[in-house]
């Protein structure tokens, strides 16, 4: 059975998603940073962390890092402050292509299921999800490179392997060639894609479930309100922390699996544990394994609390201030265009 229903993402220009998208995702990422770096150096540190681990622990030697608090204080004592934010440079050169070209992929393809008319069908909560997907694949592969140099220059500690974005960059494709910039971008894209349609999907899903209980509650007797909660920040921000949270927790294993990847052949520092071999990546089901026999189901989890703990606010600040934004720009826009008629 099928309904109409209206279309809570009205068609807007790309340009003006992007910019957005952008502007949300640097404030984002300024304000997560430290939680990156954190997650990035358990995520690659091979040794088991915990109590929990007793058995693989006693065959391997003791790890770095063994919880946040602890974390936190080791890397401001031996890096100081500014390494709490290390690879925050491409961190926002990666931000800027990836939110941009993701809300702005996100709106075309919405853009383009309403014209199918498919948001007039029992499809339509599917629309999110898959929108999200897509917008999750194009951003991720427009945006690779910086990703993986942010992980790389994040994950290297002290001393530096390389001092600098350029340095890394030439390094690995030095060592690598050009493919070497993109290496693991196939388990990124494995991640990315239930990640991101996910996180988009159920953000619309949760607004939408808010929107009508408040409505219902205030207007009890109209119909159906709006699909999304404008102007309400908070909840919108409660919208984006639980979907990130979630979307999070399910691919966390491919996170970890991913920031391996990434990292293999980096000769960093042995007192932040076992260097990851090129062997080591040999393939996705390979890493896996090796992290379950090696680090048990924990390994597979590794960061998951900091992934969470970066991810959720990550998602809710980003969602906020991009409507924020989009508000703020489409009234500029609106203005702009007003007196441009009359004159």
């Amino acid at each position: 059975m099928t309904g109409s229903r209206p279309d809570p993402h009205p068609p807007r220009s790309p340009l003006l998603d992007a910019t957005a998208g952008a502007l949300a995702g640097c404030i984002s990422r300024l304000v997560i940073g430290p939680l990156d770096v954190l997650k990035i150096r358990f995520q690659v540190q091979l040794e088991p962390i915990g109590t929990a681990s007793q058995k693989l622990a006693a065959r391997q030697a003791a790890s770095k890092y063994t919880g946040i608090g602890q974390a936190l204080k080791t890397i401001a004592a031996e890096e100081g402050i500014q390494g709490l934010w290390r690879g925050t440079v491409p961190g926002l050169l990666l931000t800027i292509p990836y939110t941009a070209v993701q809300f702005a992929a996100l709106q075309e393809a919405r853009a383009a299921a309403q014209k199918w008319g498919l948001m007039q069908t029992s499809f339509a909560p599917a629309v999110s999800f898959v929108s999200g997907a897509v917008a999750g694949a194009a951003a991720t592969v427009a945006s690779y490179p910086f990703d993986l140099l942010r992980t790389t220059l994040a994950a290297q500690g002290e001393p530096k392997v390389y001092h600098s974005m350029g340095q890394a960059a030439q390094g690995i494709m030095k060592e690598k060639g050009v493919r070497g910039l993109y290496r693991g971008v196939n388990v990124t894209l494995l991640e990315i894609i239930p990640y991101a349609a996910l996180q988009f999907g159920l953000y619309d899903a949760f607004t939408s479930a808010y929107t009508k209980a408040r409505h219902s509650i205030t207007h009890p007797e109209a119909g159906k309100g709006s699909e999304r909660p404008r102007g309400d920040a908070w909840a919108r921000f409660a919208c984006g922390l639980a979907a990130g949270t979630l979307a999070k927790l399910a691919t966390n294993p491919l996170d970890v699996a991913k920031k391996r990847y990434q990292i293999a052949g980096l000769q960093r520092s042995t007192i932040y544990g076992a260097h990851i071999s090129n062997e080591y990546v040999s393939s996705l089901r390979t890493v896996l394994i090796q992290i379950y026999r090696n680090e048990g189901i924990r390994g597979l989890y590794k960061g998951s609390s900091l992934s969470v703990l970066k991810a959720a606010p990550a998602a809710a600040i980003t969602f906020a201030a991009y409507e924020f934004f989009i508000g703020y720009l489409s009234g500029v826009q609106a203005a702009t265009t007003a007196v441009a008629r009359r004159h």
